[in-house]
């Protein structure tokens, strides 16, 4: 219904409904939810003859100080009255509210004493419900403000909850057989335990026993398990040391007894181990929105700000164009709506029209994020401004790649300069300069070996960028494509985030690649729904997997392998060697020299992890950290072994002259030669070799590896373990940070996965990896609402002849120009 004013004695009679001898304090809001100390309200209220305050939702006594943070934000509220609800107080009543109202620009707050505050407003009001709100404020329709939020959820829109299917392990499993995963509930073995009892009972009752498989339970019998039987009892029986004992006692149920044990706990552990049982769900009062009432009933176009936030760039765009309105509500919203226009002009022309506005920012990828940093800036369109941008090209596919370019540009001739590093092809072409820094990578780099425009780069000896510019290296089609080992894994009914309920085969012993627009629903259906499904299944991991209906083969494989840019360790201690498991095979090597047999050291006297061996000043870490407190922390060699990590005792201790830190320093290509006769270090060192990577140091600290660099360690350690012809890889974007060469060194590493029987499913957008693939899974044909279809699956060759699917479109040109370069 349309708000209208409402009058004191409509007021009056709403207050007198409130249940007789309430005690009530009336209120008059001054200040709600601002920054400062307010010391000039609080004045004028006490020279006015007002005695209390209630700031923040504590009284105080104007005669004392009120302390307040002039940086928070507080409601200061002026006491006006203080009444008992009875017959005879409606004049004072009308008086108060009156006064209360003028101090506080209509709003009255009515405070029943012990029980929940009402709102009343001389302005805004329902008619029909006499519900009042104050004056519409930009912060009402925030979720990240109090006078927004959700009361229920606090504005997050989501609950975390104990989820049913977390804790069942296999519905095919007994109760006898692991069932029921989660702890304190799996303790089966033991007779006497607490869960047995119950089970037992539950069994007597809805007529099962510890070895019926879930799958057989009736439908109140599993209820019963996992929601408990209520006020019902249960007849328990109990062995004690003196015989057995008989009681009865209700059930609450599994998911109930893990919530109230959550919410009970003080132990991080405990909490944290019921945590792995729940999973997120949705706000039952805002139902996701994550605002109040209020805000959700304010509708521009038929439509309320949570709808409008969850349309995407493109779904928005035309939403304005179509939006009505008359010549007054023109008037108002001209301005607001240009601006708003302009803004979902700018996402749009940096290829992120698929995203909706209301996306987390915790979901996007390092390459969405930059390039909305990019479109602020476009609108902002300043002058005269120096822009770094790294890698903008993350995540994009060619189509979008061109909007991205088209944007540089824009920016650059209205007065910009800017630095882009990159390694895609397209943008390198593009450019006006160009700097190539190398000739390799780590120790083998560091030089400037050309400077200048692209032709000239084109030419310039020792290049690698140039070489491939030119096309004198080139990333080479495969003469035929694998055919597979026959079997399949098949997704049935794939629903998640803007699927459409999609089949899709994926054919094993190959190298597969999905590929599609960005926003058109690849990491949803290969991480949300197989990555997770197959995780459950095959590594025993315990994570909710995306909607669908089933998937079929999985019986096919026997593990399932994620292998991403993520470092390899979060702390300087863990590095290369001790990531592939090298390092072990090494200090074994020093414990069977002369000097250690003689001195007794073991293979732990070798780990800078390990007391004994290591420098106890730094703990093993080479460096200390010194606190500057207002300042970032700063690192220094440790002064007792200038930054070795060890104790004299251990570096004493050599191997062919070298000590275990001398080891460390080698890169990986010396260490190769250094351990050419050690067999079993030799071969994890060739395959870190094999993928590139003989220029980093063995103990290079994880935290100073590129997201490249860390996905080829990963790769290595792979391809130095023994395959068993049954592992599916899933790669998202592995060629993120990669030059083309790397990228050459990675198509490569990828086919040696293939050729020993393994199956590689790779999400990617870069060409080099699409054309070389053996078989393709297109999704769109758009990002966003517009995506989530099968638009072409098979070779390269049957994709880039399909029409509609925009990767076969660009695909085509590079098996084109790559049979012209043939022939």
């Amino acid at each position: 219904r349309p708000i209208e004013q409402q009058t004191v004695d409509q007021i009056v009679d709403q207050v007198m409904k409130i249940p007789a001898d309430t005690k009530i304090l009336l209120l008059a809001p001054v200040v709600r939810g601002r920054k400062g100390e307010h010391i000039k309200e609080l004045d004028k209220a006490k020279r006015a003859g007002f005695a209390r305050v209630r700031v923040d939702g504590i009284l105080y006594d104007l005669s004392e100080t009120v302390p307040m943070d002039k940086n928070s934000k507080h409601t200061v509220e002026i006491v006006i009255d203080r009444l008992v609800i009875k017959e005879g107080i409606e004049s004072r009543l009308a008086d108060s509210i009156e006064t209360a109202a003028t101090l506080a620009n209509g709003i009255v707050v009515v405070s029943q004493v012990g029980g929940e505050d009402l709102l009343f407003s001389q302005n805004y009001s329902c008619p029909e419900h006499g519900v009042s709100i104050e004056e519409m404020t930009p912060r009402m329709f925030s979720f990240n403000n109090p006078y927004g939020a959700c009361k229920t959820c606090s504005g997050l829109g989501v609950f975390m909850k104990v989820d049913p299917t977390m804790i069942v392990s296999d519905r095919n499993l007994s109760l006898s057989q692991g069932a029921i995963r989660a702890n304190g509930w799996n303790s089966i073995d033991k007779y006497n335990s607490v869960a047995n009892m119950y089970y037992r009972a539950l069994g007597e009752k809805y007529g099962f026993t510890m070895d019926t498989p879930l799958k057989d339970f009736s439908e109140e019998a599993l209820h019963a398990l996992l929601f408990g039987t209520g006020k019902e009892k249960l007849s328990l029986t109990r062995s004690f040391a003196a015989g057995s004992g008989h009681y009865s006692a209700a059930f609450e149920g599994i998911v109930n007894n893990l919530e109230r044990r959550y919410k009970e706990s003080t132990s991080e552990l405990s909490r944290s181990e019921i945590e792995s049982y729940m999973s997120v769900c949705e706000c039952p009062d805002c139902r996701g929105a994550r605002l109040n009432p209020i805000a959700l009933n304010v509708t521009v176009g038929g439509k309320n700000i949570d709808q409008i936030s969850n349309l995407s760039v493109t779904e928005a765009l035309a939403f304005f164009d179509r939006l009505k309105m008359n010549k007054r509500q023109a008037q108002i919203a001209q301005g607001i709506v240009k601006e708003i226009r302009s803004r979902l002009g700018f996402l749009d022309s940096v290829g992120l029209n698929y995203l909706t506005m209301a996306r987390g920012a915790a979901t996007l990828s390092g390459g969405e994020s930059q390039r909305i940093r990019l479109a602020t800036q476009i609108g902002s369109s300043l002058m005269g401004v120096l822009y770094i941008l790294d890698e903008p090209s993350i995540g994009l596919h060619q189509r979008d790649n061109e909007k991205l370019m088209a944007t540089m540009k824009h920016l650059r001739d209205i007065g910009n300069t800017l630095i882009v590093v990159e390694h895609d092809e397209d943008t390198i072409r593009n450019a006006d300069f160009v700097v190539d820094v190398g000739p390799g990578a780590g120790i083998h780099g560091g030089e400037i070996l050309y400077a200048g425009d692209v032709e000239g780069l084109k030419a310039c000896p020792g290049s690698l960028t140039g070489d491939y510019l030119a096309g004198r290296r080139a990333i080479p089609i495969p003469a035929r494509r694998r055919v597979g080992n026959g079997a399949a894994l098949r997704i049935l009914g794939a629903a998640q985030n803007n699927l459409r309920d999609l089949d899709v085969t994926i054919p094993l012993g190959m190298l597969v690649a999905v590929t599609g627009v960005s926003g058109s629903g690849k990491s949803s259906l290969i991480n949300e729904i197989l990555y997770k499904r197959l995780s459950n299944v095959l590594n025993g991991s315990r994570q909710r997997a995306g909607a669908h209906r089933a998937i079929e083969g999985i019986e096919e494989l026997d593990k399932i392998i994620a292998i991403d840019q993520s470092p390899i360790g979060r702390t300087p201690r863990s590095n290369p060697a001790t990531y592939t498991g090298v390092f072990n095979d090494i200090r074994e090597v020093f414990a069977q020299t002369q000097d250690a047999k003689r001195k007794g050291y073991t293979a732990s006297r070798f780990s800078f992890n390990v007391k004994g061996g290591r420098c106890e000043a730094c703990q093993g870490d080479g460096i200390l950290q010194i606190e500057m407190h207002f300042l970032p922390d700063i690192y220094v060699p440790c002064e007792v072994c200038k930054g070795k990590r060890y104790n004299r005792e251990t570096l004493d201790v050599k191997f062919k002259g070298k000590s275990i830190y001398d080891v460390l320093e080698m890169t990986v290509d010396e260490a190769a030669d250094f351990f050419a006769n050690q067999s079993k270090i030799a071969r994890k060192l060739e395959t870190l070799r094999d993928v590139g990577l003989g220029y980093i140091k063995l103990g290079q600290p994880a935290t100073t590896l590129s997201g490249g660099e860390a996905q080829r360690v990963k790769l290595a350690t792979e391809l130095s373990r023994r395959a068993t012809g049954r592992t599916i890889y899933v790669l998202d974007e592995p060629t993120t940070g990669l030059h083309t060469h790397d990228v050459a060194m990675l198509i490569r590493v990828l086919e040696r996965l293939v050729d020993a029987g393994n199956s590689v499913l790779v999400i990617e957008h870069n060409l080099d990896v699409i054309k070389t693939a053996d078989y393709i899974i297109d999704l769109g044909p758009e990002g966003g609402s517009g995506g989530g279809q099968l638009v072409a699956q098979g070779t390269p060759e049957e994709v880039a002849a399909t029409e509609g699917s925009y990767t076969g479109q660009y695909l085509r040109r590079l098996l084109d120009n790559a049979s012209c370069s043939a022939q």
